[in-house]
Parts: structure tokens; C-alpha cells; sequence
């Protein structure tokens, strides 16, 4: 089975109802690549309205509606927090989990990430699993070290069997939002690292599971990036609120 490209729009704590129906409208003339998956992850309040504003537009059917977090817990007194099953009542296939913000700003740990990444599984949901290293990890060569760490606690916790049904994003904390971004050359090292990681548990799986690229991507380097062999897409942040230069990026994508 050849493995699928996606590009995801992590469009943080940005966009509006204006947002959501210029991103419906605009991806309604997409010409997309057998394989490849568009998936728009905006706020929570705003999931609903690109919900009907997608079933209304007769959006591509490859195009999918993420969040940009979820809750552990099935319900409770959890004030704030979004379950797995609100999110199914919204047409919501993909969420994000463990992303460095989530990491450092709400103190995210790798276990809580993994209990975070059992709930979606159990509900259906496609994870989309964030891990990545800060710049001064990457300069004293503790990168593999931070990757591993990160992986190794959500392997553990539901298996690697159900890799297949998860999507990692490598994201170099050094290049969220900054405009760097790694070179292709190291961004593919790092991704054959991470394939190579889990192929250590179940080769079958490693190879069929989609590594994004998340980092200052857009539509000047996002072709060469993901021309590299490990790189399956990107999960994309300032860019994916300028629809043009984010149907740029979504038409750069191919399965492999």
C-alpha cells in the first residue's frame, strides 16, 4: 500500500468565521494528487462552522476538519477541556497531540501525550502526534535522544501495531513561527531517523506511517521538502491562514 501524503493547517489561536468560509471557497478549485489528504485544523469555536460550511460547499472529500487538541478524558469535571466525542458530533477526524506550545506552555508531558494519543485511537480519531527538539537540543547533538523520548512513551502506551493509524509531525521547535527552517537535507535526516526508530519496533508499520515536516513551511520551499524520501507532507502554521499560498503547499504534496 502506498503512503499517503498530508498537509495539515494548524492555524493556532488565528482566523475567523471570515477565515473559514475564504479557506472553503478557496479549496473548492484544489487540484489534488491521488493520495493526498488536506486536513484545516482551526480553533474549537470555529470547527462546527467549517464543518457545515464543508458539507454545504461540497468540499473535496479528501479534505478533512482536525483539532488542535484534545482531552484524555472520555467526560467530567474538566473545566475547558474538549472530549473525544464532542469532537466526533463535529465531523472532526484528525487532531493534533503534543505540540511543543502544548509541551512548554501548558507543561505537556510525554506520558500525558500518550494517554491523549489512546483516547483518539479509541474514539476513531487520527492523531496527529507532534514531537521535536529545541534549538539548544539540536546543537549539542541531543536530537535523536529528545526524539526517542518522545516517541518511546506513546509505543509504549497503545502498541506499536496501532502506528498505523497515527500521523507523526517532526517540528524543530528552533523553526515554529521564526522563518527558519531545516535544510531538506536535514529534515530528511531526521525524518529516516524517526522512520528508522520505529521500524526498530515493527518495520511493516514504520514504513507506511506519514512523517510531516513542520517548521516555517511554505510555498518557496515546501516542494523541495517534501521531495525527500521521509518527508510525507507538513503540518503548517503562518502559511496555511493565506489560502493562495496554502493551495500551493497542498498541490506540492504527493503520496509514496
Amino acid at each position: 500500500m502506498a503512503r499517503r501524503a498530508i498537509v495539515a493547517a494548524n492555524w493556532k489561536m488565528n482566523g475567523d468565521l471570515a477565515l473559514v468560509d475564504t479557506m472553503v471557497s478557496g479549496l473548492l478549485s484544489i487540484e489534488l494528487q491521488e493520495n493526498v489528504n488536506v486536513v484545516i485544523c482551526p480553533s474549537s469555536p470555529y470547527l462546527s462552522a467549517f464543518a457545515v460550511k464543508s458539507k454545504v460547499d461540497e468540499l473535496n472529500a479528501a479534505i478533512s476538519i482536525g483539532a488542535q487538541n484534545v482531552s484524555e478524558h472520555k467526560s467530567g469535571a474538566f473545566t475547558g477541556e474538549i472530549s473525544t466525542q464532542m469532537l466526533q458530533e463535529l465531523s472532526v477526524e484528525f487532531v493534533i497531540i503534543g505540540h511543543s506550545e502544548r509541551r512548554s506552555y501548558y507543561k505537556e508531558t510525554s506520558t500525558q501525550i500518550a494517554h491523549k494519543v489512546s483516547a483518539a485511537l479509541n474514539a476513531g480519531l487520527t492523531p496527529i502526534l507532534c514531537i521535536g527538539e529545541s534549538e539548544a537540543e539540536r546543537a549539542t547533538e541531543q536530537t535523536k535522544t529528545v526524539l526517542s523520548s518522545q516517541l518511546q512513551p506513546v509505543i509504549d502506551e497503545v502498541g506499536i501495531e496501532k502506528f498505523i493509524d497515527v500521523v507523526i509531525a517532526y517540528e524543530p521547535v528552533w523553526a515554529i513561527g521564526t522563518g527558519k527552517t531545516a535544510s531538506s537535507e536535514m529534515a530528511q535526516e531526521t525524518h529516516q531517523f524517526i522512520r528508522h526508530f520505529l521500524a526498530q519496533a515493527n518495520e511493516i508499520v514504520a514504513v507506511k506511517v506519514p512523517l510531516l515536516y513542520g517548521g516555517s513551511v511554505n510555498a518557496s520551499n515546501c516542494e523541495e521538502l517534501f521531495a525527500q524520501a521521509d518527508i510525507d507532507g507538513g503540518l503548517i502554521g503562518g502559511a496555511s491562514l493565506q489560502v493562495e499560498q496554502f493551495k500551493i503547499i497542498c498541490s506540492a504534496a504527493k503520496g509514496k
